[in-house]
C-alpha cells in the first residue's frame, strides 16, 4: 500500500502482474487431500488459484492450516473463514502454543474458536505430527520477531520428498540449527529470500526488520556443489526485491545456481 516506486507502478497500472503473498499448498493426490501453509491477505485469491491449477479435483477449501506466526502477511487471512464470509465448520489450523494462545485470546481471531470456524491444533516445537499417513512434519523455531508469538519453521516429509520451508528467519548464523545442513537434508528448500540486498529501504532501519538477504544466502552457499545449490527456491519477496520484477536480476540468481519461486509454480 502507498507503493509508487519502480518496483510497484507497473502492477498497479496492469493487474496481471500482481503477486500474491507467500503460501504454498501441499497435496497428497492419493488421498486425495491437501493443506495450505499460511493464511495470508490474500487468500480468497489462492483458494481460487489453487482451485482453477487442480481443475475443481479438490475441495475448495483445505484439509487444514498449518501458520508459522503472527505477522499479518501469515495468518490474518484466517478472517475470511469467519461468520462474515465462509463461516466455515471445524478447519484445522496447526500452529505452535504462542500462537494458539494468541488466536485464542484475541478478536477477531477468538471469534473463530468461539464458533468453531477452525480447530486449533496446538504443536509442539521440536516435535513431528502427522497430517495423514504419507505426510509427516518436523516443528522447530526460528529467531525473528516475536511480538505476538513464536516463529515456526517445517520440515515436511511427503512421500519420499523432504521440504525445507523457512518464509522468516532473522539472521542465519542465530539459528540453533545451520542451514547448510539442513538444505543438504531435503530435496527442496523454501526460504526466506525477503530482501535482495540491504538497500532496498531508505530511511527505514533494516535492523529493524531483519531478514537474510538473497545476497548473503547466495554468498554463504557459494563454495557448495550444484545439487545443493539448486535445492533453494528463495521466497517471501517484500515488494522491493527485484527479484519479483527484474529479469537480470532473476537471470543472476538461477546463472549462480539457485531458484526463486514462481507464483502458481508446481513441484
Amino acid at each position: 500500500m502507498g507503493c509508487t516506486k519502480q518496483c510497484c507502478a507497473p502492477a498497479w497500472a496492469n493487474d496481471s502482474l500482481v503477486r500474491y503473498v507467500v503460501s504454498f499448498a501441499l497435496v497428497d493426490s492419493a488421498a486425495h487431500k491437501w493443506w495450505l501453509f499460511e493464511a495470508t491477505p490474500d487468500i480468497k485469491y489462492q483458494l481460487q488459484l489453487f482451485y482453477t491449477l487442480t481443475k475443481q479435483h479438490y475441495n475448495y477449501l483445505p484439509d487444514g492450516i498449518v501458520i508459522t506466526h503472527a505477522h499479518i502477511g501469515h495468518y490474518t487471512g484466517l478472517m475470511q473463514l469467519g461468520k462474515e464470509v465462509m463461516n466455515t465448520k471445524d478447519v484445522p489450523v496447526y500452529v505452535l502454543p504462542r500462537m494458539a494462545t494468541f488466536l485464542e485470546t484475541n478478536g477477531p481471531w477468538s471469534q473463530l474458536v468461539k464458533l468453531k470456524n477452525i480447530d486449533i491444533h496446538r504443536l509442539k516445537a521440536d516435535s513431528a505430527f502427522a497430517l495423514d499417513d504419507a505426510i509427516h512434519i518436523e516443528t522447530f523455531t526460528v529467531p525473528h520477531r516475536d511480538e505476538y508469538s513464536e516463529t515456526a519453521g517445517f520440515k515436511i516429509t511427503a512421500g519420499s520428498k523432504k521440504i525445507l520451508f523457512i518464509p522468516d528467519i532473522d539472521k542465519w548464523e542465530t539459528w540453533n540449527r545451520n542451514i547448510i545442513t539442513e538444505v543438504k537434508s531435503v530435496d527442496i528448500a523454501l526460504i526466506d529470500g525477503t530482501f535482495f540486498s540491504g538497500n532496498e529501504l531508505p530511511g527505514r532501519d533494516m535492523s529493524q526488520v531483519p531478514h537474510p538477504t538473497v545476497s548473503t544466502t547466495m554468498d554463504l552457499f557459494k563454495h557448495e556443489d550444484a545439487a545443493t545449490k539448486a535445492k533453494i527456491y528463495f521466497i517471501h519477496f517484500n515488494h522491493t526485491n527485484p527479484l519479483i520484477w527484474d529479469k537480470a536480476t532473476q537471470q543472476k540468481v538461477n546463472s549462480m545456481g539457485f531458484n526463486f519461486a514462481k507464483q502458481g509454480e508446481v513441484f
